[in-house]
């Protein structure tokens, strides 16, 4: 049997960092992270935008809104630190009319409230910015907004952590909780002292295990991208329209890549299991059933005005629908100049089992032996660092 201090579940940005924290934290300790993928960044981390957010959508008593603007600065001075590329290039959010314009009012006030830099910009000052955006009168200029690579912070990550002693087991998917704070993981059995669900797409599932996050379930959401054309010269900034605050979603954006490339895209398109990248990759009966019967649930309640979003976004998967809303936010956006599709991901959204209500914000339940990181949702890379402080924090308190 292997033993450990700490067990973290989940190798993607959320449990790195947490198992980077421990041994910050409490130095000596032992720290395992297991996973059940052969490398890290096979989903959500791996497949994320890059994009540090800066905070400015949260509401102030928010955990999201407590994390962000500080895990903005502490990646930045990370891929300094380590020489990693970062382009600062900032975010221009743009009204597409007037209803969206009177938003603006509101992306200000919580952008003062959580102490983000923004700057109202009339359209003399927007085309100085990026000539070919599109705007209804004004739109608010974010410059703490960066973009990243995931994949090499990732890796920097899994280094720092197996440099400084830490363990990290792949191909060892959790199988479930057996008594005296025992772990059966791929052909093991571990004890540990304290456990840390990490686990993204199935933390709820693990956390169930636990008797914990029994009000939530998860609901799994499809982001698609397209790529432009590599001679298409990218926006000066990121391009986002303003967002439907009543959910927890972005909308279609224009993002520049660290290539010196551009992207559109996510999508939220339901998705009709965990892992349904495309195809029927990951296709399991089960998981089948219950996000479809979920799914159905949302329809008849229409929480979130689920029925209008599912509507938008399904029609999505047409490449034409997608290109036409970017086309919303700059000039020169079509479909012949955007030719190839990203990697699919997908957003492990947690709902309300009593009422079917999307959950905004981050959720963490636990007790002396195990703490659940839940609906670790955008902005949870950006938020990373910060929020591993926090859980390691309580969970030291409680040990």
């Amino acid at each position: 049997m292997l033993t450990t201090d700490y067990l973290i579940i989940g190798a993607g940005i959320i449990g790195l960092t947490v198992a980077r924290e421990f041994q910050r934290q409490d130095p000596g300790a032992r720290v395992m992270c297991i996973d059940k993928e052969s490398s890290i960044g096979k989903h959500a981390s791996g497949r994320n935008s890059g994009v540090l957010h800066s905070g400015i959508y949260y509401p102030s008593d928010s955990l999201k809104a407590r994390f962000t603007r500080e895990g903005n600065l502490a990646w930045q001075a990370y891929c300094d630190e380590k020489a990693l590329p970062i382009d600062r290039c900032g975010k221009l959010i743009v009204a597409r009319n007037q209803t969206e314009h009177n938003q603006l009012a509101i992306l200000q006030a919580r952008a003062r409230d959580n102490e983000v830099s923004v700057k109202r910009m009339d359209t003399l000052q927007i085309q100085e910015l990026e000539p070919r955006a599109l705007t209804y009168k004004d739109a608010l200029f974010v410059p703490s907004t960066a973009t990243v690579d995931p994949m090499q912070l990732l890796g920097a990550q899994q280094a720092d952590f197996v440099q400084a002693g830490g363990k990290l087991l792949l191909n060892h998917p959790y199988h479930g909780r057996e008594e005296n704070r025992i772990i059966r993981s791929g052909q093991e059995r571990i004890k540990a002292g304290k456990v840390i669900n990490c686990a993204g797409l199935y933390a709820d599932k693990v956390a169930h295990d636990f008797g914990f996050g029994l009000r939530y379930t998860l609901l799994p959401f499809k982001g698609l991208y397209h790529y432009a054309k590599l001679d298409m010269i990218a926006p000066r900034c990121h391009i986002y329209p303003v967002p439907d605050l009543r959910n927890p979603f972005l909308g279609v954006h224009l993002t520049r890549t660290m290539n010196g490339g551009t992207k559109i895209g996510p999508t939220a398109i339901p998705a009709f299991w965990r892992e349904h990248y495309g195809g029927l990759s990951g296709w399991r009966f089960n998981e089948f059933f219950q996000v479809i019967s979920r799914e159905l649930q949302m329809l008849v309640t229409n929480r979130n005005n689920f029925r209008s979003l599912a509507w938008q976004e399904i029609r999505k998967y047409r490449s034409q629908t997608m290109i036409n809303e970017a086309a919303m936010l700059m000039a020169g956006v079509a479909i012949t100049e955007f030719d190839r599709t990203g990697r699919p991901g997908i957003r492990a959204q947690l709902v309300e089992r009593s009422n079917n209500q999307l959950v905004m914000d981050f959720v963490i339940e636990g007790d002396e032996y195990s703490t659940h990181v839940l609906n670790a949702i955008s902005p949870a890379w950006t938020c990373a660092m910060p929020l591993s402080e926090y859980v390691v924090a309580q969970c030291l308190q409680m040990k």
